[in-house]
């Protein structure tokens, strides 16, 4: 896995990061800081980089479960450490999913297998943070739409 990350120039502090598989993202700085606020700062995208991962663990082990998950979001909250390097020392991740007759047993599963086994951006921030986590579980008796 490769990125490059580019400095725009010198009348701020914004940076485009290219991804290696051709994807662009803008960060950018507060205005205390030099920024203008026009992206997301660099550890924003670090979270929520954490709950994409984890997202997208928990929706293919359920459906690799058997069970009919139409909507997975996960809210993260976090906390920092006050002084440099102000690493994330608290994260919450409350997850709501959404589908038909889904099993509580099985969706804490399958959080509790990302967050175990497979999210690599979790476990990462577990080394520095406490990692908690909440779930709901919404029946969705809706047809899936065509």
């Amino acid at each position: 896995m490769e990125c490059t990350v580019r400095w725009t120039g010198l009348s701020g502090m914004t940076f485009l990061a290219e991804t290696g598989s051709g994807h662009v993202v803008a960060m950018d700085g507060a205005p205390e800081g030099g920024g203008r606020n026009l992206a997301p700062r660099p550890m924003e995208v670090v979270l929520l980089g954490t709950g994409g991962c984890t997202a997208y663990d928990v929706v293919v082990i359920l459906r690799k479960s058997g069970q009919d998950v139409r909507g997975c979001e996960v809210s993260l909250k976090s906390e920092r450490a006050e002084t440099d390097p102000k690493v994330f020392t608290k994260v919450h991740f409350h997850f709501t999913v959404t589908g038909r007759n889904l099993k509580a047993n099985v969706v804490e599963r399958a959080i509790k297998l990302s967050h175990d086994k497979y999210c690599s951006a979790s476990i990462m921030m577990e080394k520095t943070a406490e990692i908690t986590h909440s779930f709901e579980i919404v029946d969705d008796a809706a047809p899936l739409a065509a």
